[in-house]
């Protein structure tokens, strides 16, 4: 399957990319894996960072749909962070510091 040409990022998946690059963390917007587009990926710490509408949440066909792509990820040995638009428009800031905690541990040479 090819990279789709088509780019599309909510303005929460831009603030929350923009706020992680802020912060020094080295984040992707719109990240193709092969198989599918994520809206975040940080790769050195293997992290992928879905930020998703409430409809994601509430809807049971959207939710049957997110299980099969979440099985694109098994192997890669990535984990997948889910945020929605509404955490995102009320907690930025403290989702990001704990993010850039996790990264920093995720990181960290053993």
């Amino acid at each position: 399957m090819q990279e789709p040409t088509h780019k599309f990022s909510t303005p929460q998946a831009k603030a929350f990319h923009d706020a992680l690059l802020s912060k020094g963390v080295q984040a992707e917007l719109e990240y193709w894996d092969g198989h599918k587009t994520v809206d975040i990926a940080i790769l050195p710490a293997k992290i992928y960072i879905e930020v998703d509408g409430l409809q994601h949440f509430v809807d049971p066909k959207i939710i049957m749909s997110d299980f099969r792509r979440s099985h694109y990820s098994d192997g890669d040995d990535f984990d997948t962070f889910y945020v929605t638009n509404q955490i995102l428009d009320k907690y930025l800031e403290g989702v990001v510091d704990a993010l850039v905690e996790v990264v920093n541990i995720k990181t960290q040479k053993i």
